[in-house]
């Protein structure tokens, strides 16, 4: 063996050991984390989390998923900021879950991984993005979790997605006005749109309060949220369809982004 191949053999070997090491510290803080923020895991679930970040750091090498890769801000900020949508009485299981935007799989993975009894569709534009979930269902052995390719604005009119969805969550994709539009045609009426939001929620709320009115939705419940270590402001909207979204909703895109409701 040359001197190349041997360095190229202790590089291979580095990065080995760094995943590993930082796949178990991510496993024990992850476990902190959860028990500060008041969720019971099994070590099945912790399991299943730290394998997934195993899978999220290293195709992130290759394929944009994630600016957060040091194993606490994962554990926090991707991890634990996923379940704090999740409530008992409104993720009741055998219902069918849409995660609209999904991106690298938040919040869906992570419900999927929480409560297997759940049916969850991860949905985005980005097909690449799909192939990585795909390697993450098959490897958990997600029998729970489908993925689905298209745009928001385009399936919701189809009648096989309009309105046939018991939850339908979106986590960081757009502001209220905009993201109700994209996300409550897909609601079965009695259902919720479920939106993780940020330290602007409060504005949020303002804006989008004429836009629910429009698309047969109402705000039944504001969570606020503190996560384990972190002082920033957060919140989830549990958004429930009381009535029927008119065909006209959701417009073409550049209405949606231009004209917002």
């Amino acid at each position: 063996m040359n001197k190349s191949e041997t360095s190229t053999v202790k590089s291979k070997k580095t990065v080995f050991l760094y995943r590993e090491e930082n796949k178990k510290l991510f496993y024990q803080d992850l476990a902190v984390q959860f028990k500060a923020f008041g969720l019971a895991v099994t070590d099945k679930q912790l399991e299943d989390f730290a394998t997934y970040y195993e899978l999220l750091i290293r195709t992130n090498e290759t394929l944009n998923l994630t600016a957060i890769t040091e194993p606490h801000e994962v554990a926090v900020k991707h991890m634990v900021d996923s379940l704090s949508c999740y409530h008992s009485d409104i993720f009741i299981d055998g219902l069918k879950v849409l995660d609209l935007g999904t991106g690298a799989g938040f919040p869906g993975i992570p419900l999927a991984i929480y409560n297997r009894n759940l049916h969850i569709v991860l949905f985005d534009s980005l097909n690449k993005r799909l192939q990585f979930l795909k390697t993450v269902i098959d490897t958990l052995d997600l029998k729970n979790v489908t993925i689905l390719h298209g745009r928001a604005e385009d399936l919701s009119h189809d009648a096989m997605h309009r309105e046939q969805y018991d939850i339908v969550t979106s986590r960081a994709v757009a502001r209220l006005p905009i993201l109700a539009e994209w996300c409550i045609p897909y609601v079965k009426k009695e259902g919720y749109f479920v939106a993780l939001k940020g330290a602007a929620y409060e504005e949020e709320i303002k804006e989008g309060h004429h836009a629910l009115q429009l698309l047969g939705a109402e705000l039944a419940k504001i969570k606020p949220v503190a996560l384990p270590t972190l002082a920033d402001k957060r919140a989830i909207l549990y958004i429930k369809k009381i009535g029927v979204t008119p065909p006209i909703y959701p417009r073409k895109p550049k209405n949606i982004k231009e004209r917002p409701l």
